[in-house]
């Protein structure tokens, strides 16, 4: 997953992917465009610019042979460039739409065209062909260069040992994620664009070209927020997110659309489900009539105002195991992911849980303790989902992202050096030591939303504590952070530094992979300052 970067002397880029959504307009007096090589900015004489019409960037043709060290021919008497590299030619003639690529005839969005004595070429179109991907964050107005296929030599440099790819910005397999709440249209799609597929289309290549800017290399999407569908199911109906009506279809498959303008970024598609929590309010007249809510109502429990299903049922944990693998089985995911809905918290004596007659249904083991029964129904669900996801895609991973404090040191001897007062085990019934003790998942994503100085649950001893657990294990630990808390109250937030002091700590520690950061809009709002501090970061290794 993660990769270095490397490039040399390159240059480039934006395009606005024309066949990412509607076209995006620029004025041609907006602020000049920065493009970024392995962290540091390209100076160029002559700036590229947005065609806005085409919505394609135009490059002068120098920088392609000292910045691409490509073989550049230009005939003043017929207009026409020749650009070869690597075994590939490419003709071009200015006003011309057609371009010749190794003999055969490609439509172009743009022409070449000659500007104050400047010959200018559309770089998206240049650079696919020569084995590149483009990356460009409207918001940041920065563009970034990654080769497909291997390390393009720079002029004079034959023989020399390949340098590590420059973007996406990465450290050997460094996850670098966000993740994309769907829930209430928190992070994508925004409420205002319900039932509008192209609005919708259009934000989702903002919000990845924004995250890739960044140095994020991962998106977990949930697909799944409250027992419906990001994607045209058998089995549940359609989100309310999509389009402000539980079941209606939005006219497209936004998963699918989701996974391939993910994958055409070189970035990771994981898909987040939200496995047992039915609705975010008892209202189930307002639900599809093949919701669960309503189909199954004896699988359902209410507690504080929201919908649960049922994880002490078996055949309700079917259910929701046959919803994930339905996208298994679909579509081309890179991971499924879980987050810590198992059994809700803040249960107290007048108000909890009311699983009382099924845990007399259904405890077969004869478990005598009601907490431990909860426990296991979660393991077996873990267990049983993990074995059905690598029989049939065994490169898919399997993770979950469990509360950030397994147990506190006060409760039992093997638990952190904490005081919180929810905790996986006793509070969600999630037993991650023995997920990760019996392999059954890929890795863990414990949600370690505290700072440093965060003295009841310090982030520093907490990611120690989760190291110990995974050491020796083949499952993978990356640690859930919390850039939402940026400049907050809490202990810690002030400065957008404590973030890359997280960051930094990571790296002294063996066993962490990577990071995820809640969420992906909080990433964008720029807390404190935060972008320019992550790129800095990550793209200057």
């Amino acid at each position: 997953m993660k990769f270095r970067t490397w490039f040399i002397p390159l240059l480039i880029l934006l395009i606005a992917w024309p066949f990412a959504g509607p076209v995006r307009t620029e004025a041609a007096s907006a602020s000049p465009i920065q493009i970024y090589l392995n962290g540091e900015l390209l100076p160029s004489d002559t700036a590229p610019y947005l065609k806005p019409k085409e919505n394609v960037t135009m490059v002068p043709l120098r920088i392609i042979s000292e910045g691409l060290g490509a073989s550049v021919l230009w005939s003043q008497a017929t207009k026409t460039a020749t650009i070869q590299k690597n075994g590939n030619k490419l003709v071009l003639i200015t006003g011309q739409r057609v371009a010749e690529v190794n003999g055969r005839s490609v439509t172009l969005d743009v022409s070449v065209e000659n500007i104050q004595g400047r010959t200018m070429v559309p770089i998206r179109f240049v650079s696919e062909q020569l084995g590149l991907d483009v990356v460009w964050s409207q918001s940041l107005k920065t563009v970034s260069l990654t080769s497909r296929d291997g390390d393009p030599q720079l002029p004079g440099e034959e023989g020399q040992n390949p340098q590590p790819p420059v973007n996406p910005p990465q450290v050997s397999n460094e996850l670098r994620g966000a993740w994309v709440s769907t829930v209430y249209n928190l992070d994508w799609p925004s409420s205002t664009s319900n039932g509008k597929a192209e609005s919708q289309k259009q934000d989702y290549v903002k919000l990845l070209d924004d995250l890739q800017g960044m140095g994020i290399n991962a998106v977990f999407v949930q697909v799944r927020p409250s027992g419906d569908a990001f994607y045209p199911s058998d089995l549940v109906p359609w989100s309310t997110y999509l389009t402000g009506v539980s079941g209606q279809d939005p006219g497209y498959d936004p998963l699918q659309f989701m996974i391939e303008e993910t994958h055409r970024r070189g970035m990771e598609f994981h898909a987040w489900f939200n496995p047992f929590r039915a609705s975010v309010d008892t209202n189930t007249a307002k639900l599809a009539d093949n919701h669960v809510a309503n189909a199954h109502p004896e699988w359902i429990v209410k507690f504080a105002n929201k919908l649960y299903i049922n994880p002490g049922i078996p055949d309700a944990r079917q259910h929701v195991m046959d919803t994930i693998m339905e996208v298994v089985n679909r579509y081309d995911i890179d991971g499924v992911h879980l987050d810590d809905y198992f059994y809700p918290t803040g249960e107290t004596k007048t108000s909890y849980f009311e699983d009382d007659s099924t845990y007399k249904q259904y405890n077969s083991k004869q478990l005598n303790n009601k907490g431990d029964w909860r426990r296991d129904n979660i393991n077996d669900f873990v267990n049983d989902l993990g074995r059905s996801i690598h029989q049939v895609k065994p490169g898919v991973s399997f993770g979950i992202s469990p509360f950030g404090v397994w147990r506190n040191k006060s409760t039992d001897p093997t638990g952190s050096d904490t005081k919180a007062g929810i905790t996986a085990y006793d509070s969600t019934y999630a037993d991650v030591r023995a997920w990760i003790q019996n392999g059954w998942v890929d890795y863990v994503a414990p949600q370690i939303y505290w700072s440093m100085s965060f003295s009841v649950a310090k982030y520093d001893t907490l990611v120690d504590w989760w190291a110990k657990e995974v050491a020796g294990s083949r499952v993978k630990l990356y640690i859930g952070h919390a850039p939402y808390k940026l400049g907050t109250s809490e202990a810690g937030w002030n400065s957008a530094q404590e973030i890359i002091n997280q960051l930094t700590y990571n790296r002294s520690v063996p066993e962490v992979s990577g990071s995820i950061f809640f969420s992906a809009k909080e990433l964008r709002k720029n807390p404190l300052g935060l972008i320019p501090l992550l790129q800095s970061y990550y793209y200057n290794l």
